[in-house]
């Protein structure tokens, strides 16, 4: 297990804390809807951060090509119709380039600076020229509206129980997902970014802002600096 993370219930647990079991059972949210209205039709994408699918498995639904990329094996191996890659996303160097990439999940928060550069390193490495980079940010008051929880219309509870400092600017978070047959838990480390520091990261990999494609800002087309 990574330093910081940590995860228990049922299943396979990756090293970043996260429970395979768990996010084969999370239902769809509005991603892949965000991914399709800021991309071309068709386009091929490269998902960072895929885990089992749960986005892939809907975009390959409306036609797009995807490339699917995660550290986990055991994620992976839930995806069904696309090509995956197992490797930190950090490392990742496909020497191709592709018509979008999509870094979700909130890994920008990434609690280590190096790891957050090298992400976005990787977005940059792989749009390609006239493609762009669609990125998911926290809300703004993800960190300072603790304890809160969210009913699930299928029938489970998602918990941000709490958001302790830890040093250089980052929380550790703990979450819990109960569910009426078992309870996963996550603990993980995350950088509070404000939308400066945010776009000074973003300018650090050679990419700027295009546009905040939702009204609370969490979802971001960024392009290649030319």
């Amino acid at each position: 297990m990574r330093k910081g993370y940590e995860g228990t219930g049922p299943g396979a647990i990756t090293p970043d804390g996260c429970a395979v079991d768990l996010y084969a059972r999370l239902p769809v949210g509005a991603e892949p809807d965000v991914i399709a209205g800021a991309v071309p039709a068709g386009a091929h994408i490269l998902e960072l951060g895929s885990g089992v699918g749960r986005v892939t498995h809907p975009l390959l639904e409306r036609g797009f090509m995807v490339t699917a990329v995660d550290e986990s094996a055991e994620m992976l191996e839930r995806v069904r119709g696309a090509r995956t890659v197992c490797t930190p996303i950090e490392d990742l160097d496909l020497a191709e380039t592709f018509d979008a990439v999509v870094l979700g999940s909130f890994l920008v928060h990434a609690g280590d600076v190096d790891v957050q550069s090298g992400l976005l390193n990787t977005c940059r490495r792989h749009v390609a020229d006239g493609g762009c980079v669609l990125i998911q940010r926290e809300g703004e008051d993800y960190h300072t509206n603790l304890p809160r929880e969210r009913v699930d219309p299928s029938g489970f509870t998602v918990r941000i129980v709490s958001a302790e400092p830890v040093g250089d600017r980052v929380n550790s978070v703990h979450a819990e997902y109960v569910f009426p047959d078992a309870t996963w838990t996550q603990t993980f480390l995350s950088r509070p970014l404000t939308k400066e520091a945010f776009e000074e990261a973003l300018a650090g990999a050679g990419l700027t802002v295009d546009r905040y494609l939702t009204d609370d800002g969490t979802w971001v087309r960024a392009l290649p600096v030319r």
